[in-house]
């Protein structure tokens, strides 16, 4: 199911104007990881001379009794929101294709009822299509066994209908490669590394931070669990959990917090605005993550340009990153007595160096949204172009040897 190009001319790449539809589940004022991205993308491809809109869901997963405006402009981004039925877990709303007629080209984001029905819909919007993974849908272990059934029968048959897929980590791309051959290629997120450059306590500090939508893989009890044993030193840590409501409800949380006798120990913040975390991280030195899955990383590179100090889980996306930023710490909240001691020990560390141990904002800069849409605007061309593919074939199928050649 390779499609031809419509929209654009065969064999026309990206050009200024060029308008660009952004199909994602949420969108602002929700905050998440997904949202910023695709918020933080449209305005880099703005200043770009592009022309991005996004096309999302009229009801926000934590806030589901409440519509939002159907359409409306934030940041100069075109915004249309439709209706949907069912889960958030997979959304179905068909209404998306009405959205469609005026695209050069449809980015799709993450692998849900979006990817699936504008691939099975392609005879009838016939649209050059894109998507970025975000993770998948394998943030839990949750119905793993049914996943994995899906992702080999629909996403795999979806995917044909795609002219190239962005893996958000390396993960990510070697998941939908065995589904998608050829056609994936990773770019990593961007980060604002302007938003909390330097944010950071200018002395070392025991206190934490925590910043991520509060889902079952995030693992917020082991967070609590953690801080239990960092306490029993006697030694004044706090914790600060920015987030908002997922599969744990405020109530549910701060509920576990004060079983845990932590009321006065950690505090939980929902819904707060860049300027409220920044204060936040302006009292803090470490940055905790007892997250399962990751599809990027992007609250821990954004706790990094703050100064701040990583702990975190060594699922594999904080793995690669690690690698890649020796500063950050790898400890397995699961057991949360050796966890604390990570702690522990990175914050001796931060304090015996007298702060030279921060994290250099300065090696960030692969991840600024700068280069991310340019990266993104390189992947458009391929995909535009067909390159992708043949890049395939011609590993493949190396060209056979001329006359006289062995």
């Amino acid at each position: 199911m390779n499609a031809p190009l419509t929209g654009v001319r065969e064999g026309m790449g990206v050009r200024e104007g060029m308008r660009i539809v952004h199909v994602v589940r949420q969108f602002l004022p929700n905050r998440g990881g997904l949202e910023d991205v695709v918020a933080n993308l449209c305005r880099a491809q703005l200043r770009m001379g592009l022309k991005p809109s996004v096309v999302t869901l009229d009801r926000l997963f934590a806030d589901p009794g409440r519509r939002l405006e159907r359409e409306e402009v934030i940041d100069g981004i075109p915004v249309r929101r439709i209706p949907y039925l069912g889960s958030s877990r997979y959304p179905v709303a068909p209404s998306v294709f009405a959205h469609l007629s005026r695209a050069d080209l449809v980015h799709v984001h993450a692998i849900d009822f979006f990817f699936d029905a504008l691939a099975l819909g392609w005879m009838f919007h016939r649209k050059p299509l894109v998507a970025t993974t975000h993770g998948g849908f394998f943030h839990t272990r949750d119905f793993s066994g049914l996943k994995t059934i899906w992702m080999n029968g629909p996403t795999r048959l979806s995917s044909l209908a795609y002219r190239g897929i962005a893996g958000c980590s390396a993960n990510d791309a070697r998941m939908l490669e065995t589904v998608a051959p050829g056609k994936v290629r990773v770019i990593e997120n961007g980060v604002d590394l302007d938003k909390f450059r330097g944010a950071s306590s200018p002395e070392p500090v025991r206190r934490l931070v925590s910043i991520g939508r509060f889902s079952k893989n995030k693992r917020p009890e082991n967070l609590i669990a953690t801080m239990i044993e960092l306490l029993r030193s006697g030694a004044d840590w706090h914790l600060d959990m920015i987030g908002v409501e997922s599969d744990w409800s405020e109530a549910a949380l701060r509920d576990a917090v004060a079983r845990a006798g932590l009321a006065d120990r950690i505090d939980i913040h929902l819904g707060l605005d860049d300027a409220g975390a920044r204060a936040l991280m302006r009292r803090a030195s470490l940055f905790v993550s007892a997250s399962d899955y990751e599809g990027f990383g992007l609250a821990l590179i954004e706790a990094m340009s703050a100064g701040l100090i990583p702990v975190v889980q060594p699922n594999a996306a904080f793995v690669a990153l690690a690698e890649a930023y020796p500063v950050i710490r790898l400890a397995d909240f699961a057991a949360p007595a050796d966890a604390a001691d990570i702690i522990v020990e990175a914050f001796a560390a931060l304090e015996a160096s007298r702060g030279a141990l921060k994290p250099d904002v300065d090696a960030l800069a692969p991840y600024s949204w700068q280069q991310v849409a340019l990266n993104y605007r390189a992947f458009y061309e391929d995909a535009l172009q067909g390159r992708l593919d043949r890049e395939r074939h011609q590993r493949e199928d190396p060209p056979l040897p001329r006359p006289g050649q062995s």
